[in-house]
């Protein structure tokens, strides 16, 4: 089911689905039992690429996915947000690294995960007694990436016996159930990307869950005091990524409201 759902979903997203369409309709056009279909493949593909590529259209397929829940604000000198207050743990899901000796572990970490982790870090700035929980399995014969995380952790400056690994845990779903396991019906302060976490909220509440949001790694966020203007307008590969990321996400919370119910 696993392998399953992720075949299936990376042919839905933009960049494979696009290429799909184009080919096969290269192959249509090209032949002469359904040329007028092949054109239509190959005019939808491309228009999809160019939609999908566009800094405007994929800010706002990503935007209210990041403001469903609103970001931890800076914390006051001796103080800490209420609902923080009741954390003993905060559990950082997974979010990819590469396998490079001899580099740190926190240039090791893809662009989301070291963001979930400085965000997580700053958490547990505030709260002394909570315990970290990292999440994410590996593949054979390479460190986990839930160990990687864990080493970047420690560089910056979270000690070792305050760490938890889930090395196990192949997606957000079994994220949730193991790290509800773990905490026993205390309180988390629940960190992952701001696009990813109405879908991890979502699976956290059905575990039985008792959580904070805390979002981090903002990428739609519009810059402050800035009119709109031509590179509003404009098309680069960042765009088609955050397009990616929306589809992904939209997707995966649409299916998980219709499996689960939640």
């Amino acid at each position: 089911m696993f392998w399953l759902k992720k075949v299936i979903s990376f042919w839905l997203m933009p960049l494979p689905l696009c290429l799909a369409l184009l080919l096969s309709g290269i192959l249509l056009a090209c032949s002469k039992r359904r040329p007028r279909i092949g054109r239509l493949l190959v005019l939808t593909g491309v228009g999809l690429l160019v939609l999908f590529s566009n800094r405007f259209v994929s800010t706002h397929l990503l935007r209210p996915l990041e403001s469903m829940y609103p970001a931890i604000p800076e914390f006051a000198a001796g103080a800490t947000p209420g609902p923080l207050a009741g954390c003993d743990y905060v559990a950082v899901l997974g979010g990819g690294n590469s396998d490079a000796p001899g580099i740190s572990a926190t240039n090791r970490l893809s662009p989301s995960a070291l963001s979930r982790l400085v965000e997580a870090v700053r958490i547990l700035s505030v709260l002394p007694k909570a315990r970290l929980i990292v999440s994410g399995p590996g593949e054979p014969g390479v460190p986990t990436h839930a160990s990687v995380v864990a080493r970047a952790a420690e560089s910056l400056g979270i000690e070792p016996r305050r760490i938890t690994l889930v090395e196990t845990a192949h997606d957000t779903e079994e994220e949730s159930q193991a790290i509800a396991r773990i905490v026993g019906g205390r309180r988390i302060a629940l960190v992952t990307s701001a696009w990813h976490m109405p879908r991890s909220a979502a699976l956290f509440r059905k575990a039985g869950a008792d959580f904070v949001p805390c979002p981090a790694d903002f990428v739609s966020a519009a810059p402050s005091g800035i009119a709109m203007g031509w590179h509003t307008f404009g098309f680069d590969v960042e765009s088609l990524s955050r397009s990616t990321f929306a589809v992904h996400e939209w997707i995966g919370l649409l299916w998980t409201r219709m499996r689960l119910g939640v």
